[in-house]
């Protein structure tokens, strides 16, 4: 700090809160907080960013303490750490919760801060980085207030922001209340595997309403959660959590009135793997390696996997083209045979609006036998949230190419891309590999519902129903549809990354044109 003559005592006091700042709660509580294997607020935020490049705000945002004359005493810094910073050379809100101050309790904390930083990144569109680590409200602040509130905060952008520019939350310790919207309420959220906690109520209000004894773990750990769908990824360390965030920033622009950045072009667009022509097995009880068949297709080392437990009957990825940003879908024929279950649609909605909110083109590689059938699945409300997800499939404006591996029937079926194109009055971007079919039924399904009585009376039921299907199966054949031009071509799968790297070139180009918000944000 510079001397002055005029302003020394003030600047002594700047000098003194600011200390009072970088010191948080206090060296017993920071040392506690690394004996028990975690970093503080501050490190944190260093582990995060691009090295030096961290701008704190609000430092002296608190609760001064001050003698009777009104001296400063002391002052107990806010429980958030805000500032901006760089993440791989893009300037980053950041939001960092601070534990070693009462818990990270809304009761020390100053929400008129975070709420600033939500609306920082909203104003000046820049992507937003929550590290959460609060243990919620506490009624002992009401004896502070003196009065309550409504609950919300009328500043607070919420969806709005979600609309503008990307978000991450990260869950780093117990997150109860407004710390569980705060790290859910994003487009890619990331717990600690038996370290974080995401609740509405902790273990103590559950007990008050309930009358039921639990743990924080087992109310909302990461094993809830990898099913729940309230958050995204789960990681073992911190480290891990910082570099899944980084990652998620990099496929996407800092705001939609950007495109979104192209990354490494060290793969060649006219690499074939010829495994890819035998990938899907001809046996159709058989399942095939989604997951592999993303690899082939895409960059090296580009897959971006999100949710993977989560409606798993469905795979939702980021990855690369060319260097391009797409999303990707893929059926995964290993869980429930890769049906459109409810967790799967809802998973199917939320992808599909991040990656329209953001322009990145969608590949779908189609496997679908379906909307998930039975009485749990009615129960569930299984056909209204398909029924959303494909709202949000025509709501969409970017372009798709869907690919059809294997199966393609049903109500779900039907959702394999918006009915037009981009423009809204261009076919469909559809293609097929030789292995696929398609229709409004199963031909194995449709035959025995169809032929019902006849397979009951015949003397040989199972060559009747055996002889129908075959020819069946050849009416189905993908060649007949592309006759009719019903799909653009059935390729060679080799031939697919090719093919897929031409098309991403062009759909980033239509993409550019239309950059700017949707008429909706997530929903």
């Amino acid at each position: 700090m510079q001397e002055s003559t005029e302003w020394a005592e003030e600047l002594a006091e700047l000098a003194s809160r600011r200390a009072d700042a970088q010191r948080m709660g206090g060296d017993e509580a920071i040392e506690k907080w690394r004996t028990a294997g975690r970093m503080n607020a501050r490190e944190r935020i260093d582990a995060l960013v691009d090295p030096g490049s961290f701008q704190e705000m609000g430092a002296l945002a608190g609760k001064g303490k001050y003698d009777a004359e009104g001296r400063l005493q002391s002052v107990t810094p806010s429980t958030q750490i805000m500032g901006l910073a760089r993440i791989d050379a893009r300037s980053t809100v950041v939001v960092s919760d601070d534990f070693t101050i009462r818990g990270g309790s809304s009761e020390a904390a100053v929400a008129e801060k975070w709420i600033y930083a939500d609306r920082y990144a909203y104003e000046y569109r820049k992507p937003l980085v929550r590290m959460v680590d609060t243990a919620g409200g506490s009624v002992k602040l009401l004896r502070q207030m003196g009065y309550t509130k409504i609950p919300g905060y009328a500043f607070l952008p919420g969806a709005a922001l979600l609309g503008r520019s990307p978000v991450v939350g990260i869950a780093m310790g117990a997150c109860a209340g407004l710390g569980a919207i705060r790290a859910a309420s994003a487009h890619f959220s990331i717990m600690l595997k038996g370290k974080s906690q995401v609740f509405a109520g902790g273990p103590p209000v559950v007990k008050q309403a309930l009358g039921q004894d639990i743990d924080k773990e087992t109310l909302g750990g990461y094993d809830v959660h990898r099913v729940s769908g309230v958050v995204h990824n789960g990681v073992a360390t911190e480290e891990e959590a910082f570099a899944l965030a980084r990652r998620f920033l990099s496929y996407l622009p800092a705001n939609v009135w950007e495109a979104p950045p192209r990354g490494p072009r060290d793969d060649p667009t006219v690499r074939q793997d010829a495994w890819l022509n035998d990938a899907i097995p001809r046996d159709r009880r058989k399942v095939f390696a989604p997951r592999k068949i993303l690899t082939a297709l895409f960059d090296r080392d580009s897959v971006f996997e999100m949710a993977p437990h989560f409606g798993a009957s469905l795979l939702t990825c980021f990855a690369r083209l060319d260097g391009l940003a797409v999303g990707v879908m893929i059926n995964n024929p290993s869980v429930m045979g890769g049906a459109l279950t409810r967790a799967a649609s809802i998973k199917m909605e939320r992808f599909v609006d991040l990656c329209d909110t953001f322009h990145l083109p969608i590949v779908n590689l189609v496997d679908q036998p379906g909307t998930m059938t039975g009485l749990e699945a009615e129960r569930d409300g299984t056909m209204y949230a398909t029924l959303r997800a494909g709202a949000a499939i025509e709501q969409s404006s970017v372009p798709w190419c869907a690919i059809v591996l294997r199966r393609c029937f049903g109500l779900a079926g039907a959702m394999l891309s918006p009915k037009f194109g981009p423009g809204g009055t261009a076919l469909p971007h559809r293609f097929a590999w030789p292995s696929a079919r398609w229709g409004s039924i199963p031909i194995e399904g449709g035959v025995a519902a169809a032929y019902r009585k006849e397979l009951a009376e015949a003397p040989d039921p199972m060559a009747l129903r055996d002889r129908l299907e075959a020819g069946y199966h050849q009416l189905s054949s993908p060649f007949r549809t592309a006759e009719r031009f019903g799909v653009v071509d059935v390729i060679e799968p080799a031939t697919t990354r090719p093919l897929l790297c031409r098309w991403a070139e062009d759909a980033h180009a239509l993409a550019a044109h239309s950059l700017g918000p949707k008429g909706r944000t997530m929903r």
